[in-house]
């Protein structure tokens, strides 16, 4: 008997039992095709393939599952694969071993970032580089190498261009443009502020001398929620007391935190004398 005939007598064997559902010895079958020379042409004749692939679904018994994903892994190898298999395979093989490239600055022509990230990078670049000439011994690679580490820095707590992200760009811009706090520049520009610090610092820190000495001023004063609410108040009916529900209310509006943060609003109710602050 052939090889080719002995597949095809084990393949009828192997029907058989996979659609009376007993495969007791279907693992002695597939044990006596491991050890057949099967070629190319004897599997494309006799399909065994597809009817060893049967079994192994309709098996229950793990070792018989086993065999047979060996012998179809095996069979697989002598299957040649298409052009255009070989292509997709050559293609991928060369993305995986090509090494990704990024530049150290925004200008630089291999920058492998997303959209969001190098526009926030340009947007530090440019409060950092300010107007006019820069100081002496600060030059414009200098800027984008701090606006580079700046922005990985702030990156870096949130791993994702998220809207807390963008409010950590946008804050740390509106500072470093401040013309009323120039230090915060040029102490980063100078390298006593280093990126990273300056990444993780928050509006207070930030702030330039006449909001600290304002804050300053408030605390020395003693000036607290219930005095806020009172002071150069005014009066209105559009905000209502969670306490007795009337619309009987003065407000005062302060900037108690930097700039570039919303003012705070102290709220008292005339009627009951409740107090409460809102952003």
């Amino acid at each position: 008997m052939s090889c080719e005939e002995e597949v095809l007598s084990i393949r009828k064997q192997l029907e058989k039992m996979t659609e009376t559902k007993d495969t007791t010895q279907a693992l002695d079958l597939l044990k006596s095709l491991g050890k057949l020379d099967i070629t190319l042409n004897i599997l494309t004749s006799t399909r065994i393939g597809m009817t060893v692939n049967a079994l192994r679904k309709s098996s229950t018994d793990e070792e018989t599952q086993t065999v047979a994903k060996s012998l179809i892994k095996a069979w697989k190898k002598l299957v040649p694969e298409s052009a255009e298999k070989k292509e997709e395979k050559k293609e991928e093989k060369k993305r995986e071993e090509k090494p990704v490239k990024t530049s150290s600055t925004p200008s630089g022509g291999n920058y492998n970032l997303d959209e969001v990230r190098s526009s926030c990078r340009k947007l530090l670049l440019n409060a950092i580089k300010g107007e006019g000439e820069l100081p002496e011994g600060c030059s414009e690679e200098k800027c984008q190498d701090i606006a580079t580490d700046l922005e990985q820095a702030i990156f870096a707590q949130y791993k994702q261009t998220n809207p807390k992200y963008k409010n950590q760009v946008r804050s740390r811009v509106f500072n470093l443009k401040d013309k009323k706090n120039p230090m915060l520049r040029m102490n980063l520009l100078c390298g006593i502020l280093s990126a990273e610090r300056l990444s993780k610092m928050t509006s207070e820190e930030m702030a330039n001398d006449e909001i600290k000495k304002q804050r300053e001023a408030f605390v020395k004063e003693g000036i607290n929620e219930s005095q806020l609410a009172v002071v150069q108040g005014t009066k209105t009916d559009m905000l209502k007391c969670g306490k007795c529900r009337k619309n009987n209310c003065t407000y005062n509006q302060i900037q108690t935190r930097s700039a570039d943060e919303p003012m705070t609003t102290f709220v008292l109710c005339n009627e009951c004398g409740n107090r409460w602050k809102f952003c």
